[in-house]
């Protein structure tokens, strides 16, 4: 299983309306990055990953799940990108800031530190790891 990162301004798309959509789930839409892309095209079905709220709150809040796999995102008119079907799993005991992050030297290659605009990005099996248990604390 591959780990990812979702980030959504809250204004727009909430953990909270996250967890509304329930068992069913909601489309991750509106992605006009090509690298963003690439990473949609790579999720299967089960992958997880976290939520990020961006720009207002800066934190991880939540796991999301795969449901469906990429698939056209009919608000492109070009038809060049995509996007998947997520549901949410759990919160996080504690949302991790980015503060934090940029904190913890283990997670100074983090794609949110080095690519911090990019909307949809892999995280490590180990970054994975230290997020939980930052959450944990």
């Amino acid at each position: 299983m591959a780990h990812w990162l979702y980030k959504s301004e809250p204004f727009k798309w909430s953990w909270d309306a996250q967890v509304a959509a329930g068992a069913t789930g909601t489309h991750w839409d509106g992605v006009r990055n090509h690298a963003a892309k690439l990473n949609l095209i790579a999720m299967k079905t089960g992958d997880r990953g976290f939520f990020y709220h961006s720009n207002e709150g800066k934190e991880i809040v939540g796991i999301v799940e795969v449901i469906r796999e990429a698939y056209p995102d009919p608000s492109d008119p070009t038809g060049k990108f995509v996007m998947v079907d997520l549901k949410a799993v759990e919160p996080l005991k504690r949302p991790v800031s980015l503060a934090e992050i940029k904190d913890e030297p283990r997670l100074a290659e983090m794609a949110l530190l080095k690519y911090s605009r990019l909307s949809v990005q892999p995280v490590t099996d180990a970054e994975w790891d230290i997020v939980l248990e930052l959450a944990r604390q």
